[in-house]
């Protein structure tokens, strides 16, 4: 489905299907950064309360993992908002067969 990190390629190499008429937009974006953001500052807020560490602390651990869970949930999403776009028929779909 993909060509390159978040590229997606024009034909399915298996079936054919076109993938051209589909467009996720900033969708994935969006919720990758709600998640990512949600468990990073919630796991911060709970350290810092527990243990208060100095700022450095916050730091090492937080800005790689944040950076870790937004690169990693990106492609799954942007998948998974083509694959409901393709279910719902919410994009011009150019073949008759699905």
């Amino acid at each position: 489905m993909f060509d390159g990190f978040l590229k997606v390629v024009e034909n399915c190499e298996t079936c054919g299907f076109d993938y051209r008429g589909l467009n996720t937009g900033d969708g994935p974006t969006v919720f990758v950064m709600q998640i990512a953001g949600g468990i990073v500052v919630f796991s911060a807020l709970g350290v810092e309360l527990a243990y208060s560490p100095p700022m450095w602390v916050h730091l090492v651990l937080w800005l790689p993992l944040v950076a870790v869970l937004s690169l990693g949930l990106m492609r799954p999403a942007k998948g998974l908002m083509i694959g409901l776009q393709v279910r719902n028929r919410a994009a011009e779909v150019r073949n008759d067969e699905f």
